[in-house]
């Protein structure tokens, strides 16, 4: 099916992969990538004895001849396929890697080829159809002899991007990041200091957005201003209105006012802050050709680095008075339109107009503003986000060579390997990470996505109660 929907042609035959290689790629293959079933039990022990794609032997077989899970019996396929120079990456269980008995035996001869490149942990819920953590395992029949002895273990069980609440991802940007390792480890600093470079242009070009989106806000929110211009003139003459609600008008007023002046100023300093950056680190001001050049990259980039981080701060500071701008004319809003819901229209002349107050035409204002507020804030952090790319690979890896990073990733040795029970999962290896503050932890966001839980748990909750009624109904309980 999935050949036919891209439009490709294959040879599809009926078999069971265990008992028929329909294949025979044993020694053929430059590069394996696949995504195996986990967990298969009882695969027939003497149907498989002597399968040249076996070359470690069977896992565990119990007592009725059958090998009780099915995990090294992919393992060691994909590096049975493998050429002398060959690399494979597949997919996993999580409890392959530290499996015992007659896996742990598989795992420890595949261990001692050398051949085991890297292993990378991920948490759960990286799937569609099931929860279970994984790991991805990396062969390289042709590494480099410096390497031969050592496995580059990464858990990335802390990275990862929430797309709703029971699935998890990568971002293109925590791929490249994860990815920017093993160039260490492989010794391509090159292509790692290209990758922050990527980020500074990146930056750059966000940046250059900011001042489009906060001038939208700002006319926007002039033209919301003007709507309370006469209910602000005449408040004060109009008697009957409720003084608690008169007061709560005139102090968001003059809070509003208050508030402008050093907008303006931050706003406009942070512009400034932005273009002068642009112009005294442009990308092509730290490229990275590689050679003797990358140590004056790396230097050069932790320097654009620094430069840049006062427009970080403000940029924070900028998106609460953006916020904040637009909670208290929303607020103006609402007060303007419960004081005015039994003035009845003024008569025109004397500058007036037909009405003291257009809810209406304000409300359509007032969300206006809300989207250009949001489509503003959005720039300021998707600018500030690829600066935070920067940051996370340049605390990591300050010198721009691999280092151990307790919770992240550690280089072992096959001795280390050995010690610790010929184990392969990350986590064993890399120990905890040193907690972190999150300074851009955003509440009100939280609280949204605590409300969206809940409304889907909600909704799960009914249709299950309907589900378990319709049941009943049809067993005539």
């Amino acid at each position: 099916m999935n050949l036919a929907v891209h439009g490709l042609e294959g040879k599809i035959a009926e078999a069971i992969t265990y008992y028929q290689d329909e294949h025979t790629l044993p020694g053929k293959c430059d590069f394996v990538m696949a995504n195996p079933p986990f967990n298969v039990d009882l695969v027939d022990a003497e149907r498989i004895k002597g399968d040249p794609r076996l070359p470690f032997g069977l896992p565990g077989i119990n007592k009725q001849k059958k090998v009780s899970n099915g995990n090294y019996l992919w393992i060691s396929y994909f590096w049975s396929y493998l050429n002398d120079k060959g690399r494979a990456g597949f997919v996993m269980s999580s409890q392959a890697s530290g499996a015992g008995h007659g896996e742990k035996d598989v795992r420890r001869k595949i261990v001692e080829t050398g051949t085991v490149d890297v292993m990378i942990s991920i948490r759960s819920n990286f799937f569609y159809t099931r929860s279970v953590p994984c790991e991805l395992w990396f062969f390289d029949k042709g590494k480099p002899d410096y390497l031969r002895n050592k496995i580059l273990m990464i858990d990335a069980r802390n990275i990862y991007r929430k797309v709703t609440r029971k699935i998890y991802d990568f971002s293109p940007e925590q791929l490249s990041n994860l990815s920017a390792i093993v160039w260490l480890y492989r010794g391509r600093h090159d292509k790692f200091l290209n990758l922050i470079k990527q980020y500074f242009s990146s930056v750059c070009s966000e940046s250059a957005f900011i001042q489009e989106k906060l001038s939208a806000f700002e006319e926007t929110l002039k033209t919301a201003r003007s709507s309370f211009d006469t209910l602000a003139k005449e408040i004060n003459t109009i008697e009957g209105l409720d003084e608690d609600k008169r007061k709560g008008f005139t102090d968001a007023d003059t809070e509003l006012n208050d508030l402008l002046k050093p907008y303006e100023a931050d706003r406009k300093r942070l512009i400034d802050e932005i273009e002068k950056f642009r112009e005294n680190h442009p990308p092509q001001s730290f490229p990275a050709k590689g050679g003797s050049k990358e140590g004056e990259d790396n230097v050069a980039q932790h320097s654009a680095r620094k430069a840049f981080e006062p427009a970080v701060e403000h940029i924070k500071g900028l998106i609460k008075q953006v916020d904040m701008l637009y909670k208290i004319v929303s607020r103006m809003g609402d007060s303007a339109a419960e004081l005015t819901t039994n003035i009845p229209p003024l008569p025109l002349g004397e500058g007036r107009g037909e009405g003291i107050f257009d809810r209406r035409a304000s409300g359509r204002l007032i969300k206006q503003l809300d989207e250009q507020r949001k489509d503003a804030v959005e720039q300021l952090k998707q600018t500030t986000y690829f600066y935070k790319q920067i940051v996370w690979l340049q605390e990591r890896f300050p010198d721009a060579v691999l280092r151990d990073v307790p919770g992240l990733v550690k280089l072992v040795d096959k001795a280390d390997i050995g010690a610790a029970d010929w184990s392969l999962t990350p986590g064993r290896y890399v120990g905890v990470a040193p907690p972190e503050v999150d300074e851009d932890f955003d509440f009100e966001q939280s609280l949204r996505d605590i409300h969206v839980e809940l409304s889907d748990l909600n909704n799960e909750a009914a249709e299950l109660a309907a589900k378990i009624q319709e049941n009943f109904e049809e067993l005539g309980i």
